[in-house]
């Protein structure tokens, strides 16, 4: 089985790895432009253990090693930073030690969800936008109505509400 400890960047990865078969271990960097990574992890034979420190925008790579078949664990930064024994932060030195706590049984793993959980939380993100935007032209219309002496509030939107509101003389900065 192979274990990787990832330290994640916007445009590289630094990684240590480590084979449990023939006790090896290899250290890379790899860029995300040009597909270095995503060509690394398809080439994997085995299915591998591969450990990150949560970070905003890393859920594309969370995403590909999931559809190759790779088992992700995501670790809650300020734990694995706690754990470091030097405290100095280097690229080269940050995925060792996130290799090490997966090594020794010790990662501090949280709790990720999954594809289908991830859409409907997208969905209603997106459905809630809408009802704000929804709501601020709404606002906007009882606004303009308002200005112009009529207060119908929730009677703007009946028939006869609508039909006041395209009959207003309006201002040009309205068009």
């Amino acid at each position: 089985m192979i274990i990787i400890g990832c330290d994640f960047h916007p445009s590289f990865q630094q990684i240590a790895m480590f084979d449990t078969e023939t006790e090896a271990t290899e250290e890379h960097k790899l860029t995300h432009a040009s597909g270095e990574a995503e060509n690394f992890y398809r080439k994997l034979t085995a299915p591998a253990i591969v450990g990150i420190e949560t970070v905003g925008n890393d859920q594309w790579l969370v995403q590909l090693l999931q559809k190759l078949g790779h088992e992700v664990w995501v670790g809650d930064a300020a734990q694995i930073r706690a754990s470091y024994v030097r405290k100095q932060k280097t690229d080269r030195r940050d995925a060792k030690p996130i290799l090490q706590l997966l090594i020794e049984g010790r990662f501090p793993r949280i709790w990720i969800p999954d594809a289908g959980v991830r859409d409907h939380r997208q969905l209603l993100m997106h459905r809630h936008k809408l009802v704000q935007i929804r709501t601020r032209v709404k606002n906007e219309l009882q606004h303009l109505m308002l200005n112009q002496g009529m207060q119908k509030k929730h009677k703007l939107w009946s028939t006869e509400g609508r039909a006041a509101l395209a009959s207003l003389p309006l201002e040009p900065w309205t068009d």
